[in-house]
């Protein structure tokens, strides 16, 4: 059974928490829902970019025995930050800072190791899309090791403007891809950069890709292929360390 600490259960109860301005992982509703109450909630949850999943209701049940009312709400344990008081803070506190943004890194032990990676080379912040992306959650504050509660971690309705918004901040685009066509260890990481890792299934999206300053890999000498997404980011941060002489 799921934690019932990490959720909310029932109409009236998602809606307030929604005015009040807590922080909604995500909303799973009963598959067939319908009614003027479900479609007002389903509204207000699409404008405030929440992540919504229509499940069978076996699903609901499991976690809440029957008490949910065709809807559940997952409540963030950790309260996010925006992409623009991450990328200020970073360049006031570091003259050539690392971002991390995750696109389509959806499972929480890679999510959390990620993090626990990030937090130990002195990245800034992680930034990932608001649908699609780890839910933080406790999984992955245990994953983490705890990182989630001090890497600060914005996510956004859309990666691809993220990436926009860092280009014009005068950051630096690395892709991670094993058909880059440059390895990690020839770029320059002594200047503001955001290092972009895919899913281990389908990499980084090909939208993204079109707008990286660089696409780069890992060179390897096996033959598997690819590498977990928590270590082949923890590879580029600490080469990014590793250069930054810290």
């Amino acid at each position: 059974m799921e934690n019932k600490n990490e959720y909310l259960f029932g109409m009236h109860p998602v809606m307030e928490a929604l005015e009040a301005g807590k922080r909604i992982e995500k909303v799973m509703f009963r598959q067939g829902l319908d009614g003027m109450q479900f479609h007002r909630l389903l509204k207000m949850l699409q404008d405030a970019g929440v992540n919504v999943q229509f499940v069978p209701e076996e699903r609901l049940n499991r976690i809440t025995r029957g008490r949910h009312q065709g809807v559940i709400a997952l409540i963030s344990q950790v309260e996010y930050s925006s992409i623009e008081k991450i990328v200020e803070d970073a360049l006031s506190s570091d003259s050539n800072p690392i971002i991390v943004l995750l696109d389509g890194v959806s499972d929480v032990r890679n999510f959390g190791a990620t993090a626990r990676s990030a937090e130990c080379a002195g990245a800034k912040g992680i930034i990932l899309p608001a649908k699609g992306g780890a839910a933080v959650n406790g999984e992955a504050i245990k994953a983490s090791a705890g990182a989630l509660l001090r890497v600060p971690a914005a996510k956004v309705p859309n990666l691809r403007s993220a990436v926009y918004y860092l280009i014009e901040n005068g950051f630096q685009i690395v892709s991670a891809t094993e058909k880059g066509d440059i390895s990690i260890y020839d770029i320059d990481f002594k200047k503001p950069t955001a290092v972009i890792m895919g899913s281990e299934d389908k990499g980084v999206s090909d939208s993204i890709l079109a707008i990286s300053e660089y696409k780069a890999q890992i060179p390897q000498a096996g033959k598997i292929g690819s590498l977990n997404v928590s270590v082949a980011a923890s590879i580029i941060m600490f080469e990014a360390m590793r250069q930054k002489g810290v």
